[in-house]
């Protein structure tokens, strides 16, 4: 099995390239970031840690075991609730041209860790290839993301599953499994996290979602800033009630498709 890579979060050289590097962690134990580079690198961990002390030790241990519940319950109930619609595109996207079902990404999560990362594919076979080729006409300028209303690589099914976000559906099974949250900013490819600054490394603090706040306003038509000004947002203020906000606000947001390409 492909072994998870960690990108540093410590630099301080906001244009640093982050170098994956491969950390096993023993049986049992959790891994965790890697140890600061520099006394300036140990001197930034510290203050963070002061930062997060200020909320007692016990507090954060129920917000995390309401939050996993969370996930654990809605995600297990959808997939099973769900599974019909599964059927329904898996073959739509199976008879669009007979390629594959599912389209598999490795992604970075939680503290720079990266993990598998699937959806519907809503894009032709070689659409990874003809990426460089559009590069010019990227909405989001030359920003860390890139995004194109009019992608030539989508397919006329994908199209419906983008408006209506039905390509991310399984990723309620990377919710199951711990590696996202229902609520969470969304988790990067690992070139996107090779460009990121310094500011920009603050969303990898937190698990990857399935949706957040920009997700609901605006989605694709917010830039790359504005999105990582929003996930800050909830970093600052995520708690279980925040969660349930957005969740409700997900649905008639994925309902009107704004933003969705």
């Amino acid at each position: 099995m492909k072994q998870a890579s960690r990108f540093n979060l410590f630099s301080m050289d906001s244009t640093a390239t982050l170098v994956p590097s491969r950390v096993s962690a023993p049986s049992g134990f959790q891994q965790r970031p890697q140890a600061p580079a520099s006394p300036i690198d140990a001197l930034q961990l510290l203050a963070r840690r002061i930062r997060y002390s200020v909320v007692p030790r016990r507090s954060y241990s129920v917000v995390s075991t309401a939050k996993r519940s969370l996930d654990v319950v809605v995600s297990a109930i959808a997939l099973v609730l769900l599974s019909p619609i599964f059927l329904v595109v898996a073959l739509a996207v199976k008879l669009t041209d007979g390629g594959q079902i599912l389209f598999w990404q490795e992604r970075v999560g939680l503290y720079g860790e990266t993990f598998l990362f699937p959806k519907f594919r809503s894009m032709i076979s070689n659409a990874e290839a003809m990426k460089r080729d559009l590069l010019a006409q990227n909405q989001h300028g030359e920003s860390v993301t890139f995004k194109m209303q009019d992608d030539p690589r989508v397919t006329r099914v994908g199209r419906l599953l983008r408006r209506y976000s039905l390509d991310e559906l399984p990723q309620l099974w990377c919710v199951l499994k711990g590696d996202m949250s229902l609520v969470g900013p969304r988790p990067a490819v690992p070139e996107e996290v090779e460009r990121y600054a310094a500011h920009h490394r603050n969303r990898l603090h937190t698990l990857p979602g399935l949706t957040c706040i920009w997700q609901v306003s605006g989605r694709s038509e917010l830039c790359f800033e504005q999105q990582v000004k929003l996930d800050a947002e909830y970093i600052e203020t995520r708690n279980f009630w925040v969660d349930l906000s957005l969740l409700a606000k997900t649905v008639p947001a994925v309902f009107s498709g704004r933003g969705a390409y």
